[in-house]
């Protein structure tokens, strides 16, 4: 859908400026109209006037919910009306996506919608998680109450967020260094040597031979190493794409060495937290489980959770498919199990969630303690390589004058 800017007179007979989302310029102005605003001008966005923003729109992330359900639940609680509430966020949030979704919703509850329903208007910035508690919110009268448990929910989720992201940052920095170094090397310093090797007469050791093939290669045939990256990246994102790719991939993260257990224990805790915050709304457990289902990116846990819903809608207990799927450890589907027996299934996965969001803290330390020496073997072989590469021939020269 393309972007209009827009400026209108409302009802109130104040003049408002914005963007709205539409089909075409005549479905734009209709959106308009249809709510109430008198249109002075429509004109749609060139590439100047959008915001610059990677993937089509700036993504919104959980702390950026938080914080919108936070602002929310203390504006509700003032006596502020929802429509009110909605234009004073969006008014004060300098994030672009946030504030033309608010306004859209804004606007769609004026016409008379709920307020579930204005967010649905917009599924990529609001997750139907926040769209089914709102919903929930809006039937029990206790909106308040909903948009503080999201904030909750979207601040330790941007926290788990966080300590992946933290983990995963040292390996990834280091092995871009080691990259670098050895792109230098092959394009910089090895040829300097080049010249002083042919000069010396002698055999040139192996590790000094293929450093001096690598670096020719890359000096004058790197066309071929990049159509080699680029096509073998092709080959991956295409192989991921598949249903086949989706589960090697996903079955490869869970078990794989170091990284498998963080792996793990992040989808543990997301799984908790999140059937905790669903079924605390009073969302049913059928409609719980899809929905954490298609939150999980690991395509093993989201088959799983799916198959756990159809077994459930049978009459089969969560902790039995939870089990089967032997990809979550005993203690959670043994904590599951009690709470079933005890019928206090949500804060039993409340604890679950909180006990799960330690474990991901001490599998991150675990993470980068493991890291760590691997990351100084792998420097430690570059170093050797370029040693013996560079050093190799001038030793061997002065072997051989040794013998003269």
């Amino acid at each position: 859908m393309a972007q209009f800017n827009y400026k209108v007179i409302d009802k109130d007979g104040k003049s408002k400026k914005g963007v709205i989302e539409a089909r075409d310029l005549d479905t734009a102005r209709n959106k308009l109209r249809d709510n109430g605003m008198t249109v002075v001008a429509v004109k749609e966005q060139g590439f100047m006037d959008q915001d610059i923003q990677i993937g089509g729109g700036k993504k919104v992330k959980p702390r950026d919910l938080s914080v919108f359900c936070k602002q929310f639940a203390a504006i509700l609680n003032a006596g502020v009306t929802i429509i009110a509430a909605l234009d004073m966020i969006s008014e004060s949030t300098d994030h672009p996506t946030m504030k033309r979704s608010l306004k859209e919703a804004a606007a769609h509850v004026e016409k008379g919608g709920t307020l579930a329903d204005a967010f649905k208007l917009n599924p990529k910035v609001f997750p139907q998680m926040l769209v089914n508690m709102v919903a929930a919110g809006e039937s029990s009268g206790n909106m308040e109450i909903a948009f503080e448990r999201l904030s909750t929910h979207f601040e330790k989720e941007s926290a788990l967020e966080g300590k992946i992201k933290g983990a995963l940052t040292y390996p990834i920095i280091v092995l871009i260094i080691a990259v670098v170094v050895i792109i230098v090397m092959l394009i910089k310093v090895i040829p300097t040597f080049t010249d002083m090797f042919n000069d010396m007469g002698i055999q040139l050791p192996f590790a000094t031979r293929a450093m001096v093939a690598a670096s020719n290669f890359v000096l004058h045939k790197w066309y071929i190493l990049i159509a080699i990256v680029v096509a073998i990246s092709v080959i991956f994102k295409a192989f991921g794409a598949t249903e086949s790719g989706q589960q090697a991939f996903s079955q490869i993260a869970i078990h794989a060495p170091i990284f498998g257990d963080l792996t793990v224990k992040s989808n543990c805790a997301r799984f908790s937290r999140n059937m905790s915050t669903l079924m605390a709304s009073g969302i049913a457990l059928i409609d719980a489980l899809e929905q954490v289902a298609k939150m999980l990116s690991n395509k093993v846990y989201r088959d799983g959770l799916l198959d756990a819903k159809i077994q459930v809608s049978k009459g089969v207990p969560m902790s039995k498919p939870l089990k089967d799927m032997e990809v979550f450890p005993v203690l959670l589907t043994s904590m599951v199990k009690i709470g079933e027996e005890t019928g206090n299934i949500e804060e039993m996965m409340d604890k679950v969630a909180d006990f799960y969001d330690e474990e991901v803290d001490q599998a991150t330390a675990n993470l980068t303690a493991a890291l760590e020496p691997l990351t100084m073997v792998l420097m430690a072989g570059i170093v050797g390589m370029i040693v013996a590469a560079v050093y190799g021939p001038i030793l061997s020269l002065y072997s051989n004058m040794d013998n003269l």
